[in-house]
């Protein structure tokens, strides 16, 4: 494969025959398909027609088709020598609360015709669960303690499938990401909102990735590394999620959160933030760099977000 790190060099023409179609072509999904314009034939699964003529004028090729209806994604099957999968899982549906339909109906499609070479997926390293701040690798058993956890590992297994098919498969275990012209992608709103954060002692180690690298890393993982193969996708930081915060206020010249004991926070603070704040682990990144060869250009939130402001 060409150098991910220098993304403007020449390609061989066998390279720009590459057929890559892009599911979930949302902020990451855009970046990745930047990454490679120019230098394959780019296809976007959508299921919204109003968003096609940016897609087109992204350089993507539109297809209009919805997961949730399976019948509609026959038109899927061998249209693509690489498949990047970024799109979600249903939050809820009518079936069994830890399945990912979607991406079980994608596999499904995908093994009618002529199989893509790759298909690279990306899931959430929500599926360890809390690991009590150790630093783990991809040799760590997955402990989801969530349904959008539970769904992501049901999704892995659907891809790992169409890899004993033959399918180099590689899943992308994602943490948090961030970018400044990414919706909600810095500390910003949190820090305006006044939203207190744990104290040190009751604090979580949180990971981090920029998008640029994170699209990057999906590029990367198009051509390189082992079949049924799981990337941590995280960058380098080992900071608890206080810390990252009080540091962004530094840098923003705003006022630094409130800390709250974790029995305080419980009645302060909604549901859905609490979930972030019981779950710690540091991700260990070596496999990513060393199998996918990707220099990050944000090796830290503290590189990242100073070069954004």
């Amino acid at each position: 494969m060409p150098s991910i790190n220098n993304p403007s060099g020449a390609l061989p023409a066998r390279f720009r025959r590459q057929r890559i179609l892009i599911v979930g072509c949302g902020d990451v999904g855009l970046r990745a398909a930047a990454v490679l314009r120019g230098r394959a034939q780019l296809i976007a699964l959508t299921s919204s027609p109003e968003r096609v003529p940016a897609l087109r004028a992204a350089g993507l090729r539109p297809l209009v088709a919805d997961l949730d209806v399976p019948q509609a994604l026959r038109r899927l099957a061998g249209i693509a020598t690489r498949v990047l999968h970024l799109a979600p899982p249903p939050s809820a549906g009518s079936g069994a609360w830890w399945r990912d339909p979607r991406t079980t109906a994608l596999v499904r499609v995908l093994r009618l015709r002529s199989l893509p070479a790759a298909l690279v997926y990306g899931s959430t390293s929500g599926v360890y669960g809390d690991c009590g701040g150790a630093r783990i690798d991809e040799t760590r058993g997955v402990r989801p303690t969530n349904p959008r956890a539970h769904r992501r590992v049901d999704a892995e297994s659907a891809v790992r499938w169409l890899g004993r098919a033959g399918v180099a498969v590689r899943i992308l275990r994602i943490p948090g990401i961030y970018a400044p012209d990414r919706t909600g992608g810095t500390p910003r709103e949190r820090l305006r909102k006044g939203t207190p954060v744990l104290r040190s002692d009751d604090d979580v180690y949180t990971n981090h990735i920029h998008a640029d690298d994170l699209a990057r890393i999906c590029v990367a993982a198009l051509w390189r590394g082992g079949t049924q193969r799981v990337f941590h996708a995280s960058d380098d930081t080992e900071l608890k999620m206080g810390d990252y915060v009080d540091f962004a206020a530094d840098l923003y010249g705003m006022p630094r959160p409130q800390r709250l004991a974790r029995s305080e926070a419980q009645a302060a603070l909604p549901q859905s933030l609490l979930s972030f704040m019981g779950e710690s682990r540091r991700l260990d990144n070596t496999r990513m760099k060393r199998e996918l060869r990707v220099r990050l250009r944000h090796p830290t939130v503290v590189s990242g977000l100073r070069s954004d402001s």
